[in-house]
Formats: structure tokens, C-alpha cells, sequence
């Protein structure tokens, strides 16, 4: 019954054996699976794979460090895909200011973000988000957000416990993954420990951030129960509690039960 709200299977490192990969999830308990898109190729990708994988979904967006050749053309574009029948969010959108330092940059992350954050409204799905060094202007931003009632998840979190709080006030949900296992982790096991597990869903973010003990190597959602272990011993529940209630609230974030 393990969800894995994020992951990126259309990446070339599942080239060689993506579909023998992608076969053995049911067996190894992986029912369900978001594909999420960053870019417009990425984006027809996830949702190729979605139409040919019944326990998997796509997403459509632009991550924010691929912004640079985005057209407004491109936002009608990505409102169509909305209305794809295994299409379940818009993301992953947001700010990434640990490689673009450029205030003119991250100004163009800013509006593109509030673009997809419109597209995201006008379509009635909630939104995975990407934040990395830029605590204060994505969590203002979702604010807005939230104050149009677009639900959402803050994927990958990378904050601190103070802020996981001020999302899950807000009803978002905080996608954990590999990171939560790694030793020098303390300031995200500290965010999952303060939070509710209500509002914790698992993700791998695969082929990238692998729990240890494969950390460093490609990553993949049969990885999942270490990510499950680790939350288990934080919150203080049995590994079976987290597995059910963290398919629970993927479920509620997606709205999978009303998708085709």
C-alpha cells in the first residue's frame, strides 16, 4: 500500500530496465505512483507513462531552474494537459535560488510561480512544490495559495520544524523522502517529529536523493520502506500505521479516487 507521490521514471538513468522496474512495484507493495513533470517534454512523458501504467499518474509544470525558454503559449498548453484523465497536479513548480543567485532570475522564477499557481486554480488540481533556499519567498507565496484554496504538497521539505508548522496550518501536506534516513539530517527529523502524521506523505524523487543505505545511487520507490522505518521511529507508530496513513493522505492530496 506504499504511495510514492514524486518520482521522475521518464529520466534516462531507467532507460535500460524501466519497464522490468516499473513491473515489480506491485509485488514489492508500490501501489500507486505520481510521475512528475519539470519540463514540456517532461511533462508529455509523465503522462505517456501514466496512460501506460494503471497504478501511475502524471503531473504537468515547469521547475522553476528550467524557466528560461518558457512562453506564455506554453501556460495554454499545460491548462490543456490539465484535462488529461490520469492528471493529478501542476508541478513541480516553485523557487530554487541555490542555483540562481540573479535577482532578475529569481524574479522570473517568481512570476512563472504565480503563473502555474493561476493555471493550477483555473484547473482545480493542488500543486507539488519545489522550494530550495528561498524559505521566505515561497512560503509568502503560498500563502496567496492558500488564501485561493489551491491545496498542495511542499516536496522534498528542507526547512525547519517552525515552518513544516506554518504549511500544515495552512492544510499543505510535506512530501518526505530518502533525505529523512541520512544521519546528518537532524533539522528535517525534527520538522517530521513536530508535525502530524496526517499531513506527511512519502516520496522517493527517484532516480535522485536515495535513502541510505544506497544513498549516492540511483534511487527508485521499492526504496520506500527505509523512508518508512525512519518515520516510524520519529513519530513513535508502527511502520504499518505510517504506510496506511501516509496512502491515506496521498490519496486526499491527489484526489486519486476520483480520477479514471
Amino acid at each position: 500500500m506504499i504511495f510514492d507521490t514524486h518520482a521522475h521514471y521518464e529520466d534516462s538513468r531507467f532507460d535500460k530496465d524501466r519497464e522490468q522496474l516499473l513491473a515489480s512495484m506491485d509485488g514489492h507493495g508500490i501501489t500507486a505512483i505520481v510521475n512528475v513533470a519539470s519540463t514540456v517534454e517532461t511533462t508529455k512523458k509523465s503522462i505517456a507513462l501514466a496512460k501506460t501504467y494503471d497504478f501511475m499518474y502524471a503531473s504537468v509544470g515547469i521547475h522553476p531552474s528550467e524557466i528560461r525558454d518558457i512562453e506564455e503559449g506554453d501556460m495554454e498548453w499545460l491548462y490543456e494537459q490539465t484535462k488529461e484523465p490520469r492528471v493529478v497536479a501542476v508541478g513541480e513548480i516553485g523557487l530554487d535560488y541555490y542555483w540562481e543567485k540573479e535577482e532578475a532570475v529569481q524574479k522570473q522564477q517568481r512570476y512563472w510561480f504565480e503563473k502555474q499557481l493561476l493555471l493550477a486554480k483555473e484547473s482545480g488540481l493542488p500543486v507539488i512544490i519545489h522550494s530550495r533556499d528561498a524559505a521566505q519567498d515561497t512560503l509568502e507565496l503560498m500563502k496567496q495559495a492558500h488564501e485561493m484554496h489551491i491545496p498542495g504538497v511542499i516536496h522534498c521539505f528542507s526547512y525547519s520544524a517552525q515552518i513544516a508548522q506554518e504549511y500544515v496550518r495552512m492544510g499543505y501536506y510535506i512530501g518526505i523522502g530518502g533525505v529523512v534516513t541520512f544521519k546528518n539530517a537532524k533539522k528535517l527529523k525534527e520538522a517530521v517529529a513536530s508535525i502530524p502524521l496526517e499531513q506527511i506523505v512519502l516520496e522517493t524523487d527517484c532516480p535522485y536523493m536515495a535513502p541510505e543505505p544506497y544513498r549516492g545511487k540511483r534511487n527508485s520507490s521499492l526504496y520506500l520502506p527505509y523512508v518508512v522505518k525512519q518515520v516510524a521511529q520519529l513519530k513513535g507508530v508502527s511502520e504499518q500505521e505510517v504506510v496506511q496513513a501516509t496512502n491515506r493522505n496521498a490519496r486526499r492530496l491527489y484526489r486519486i479516487d476520483e480520477c479514471a
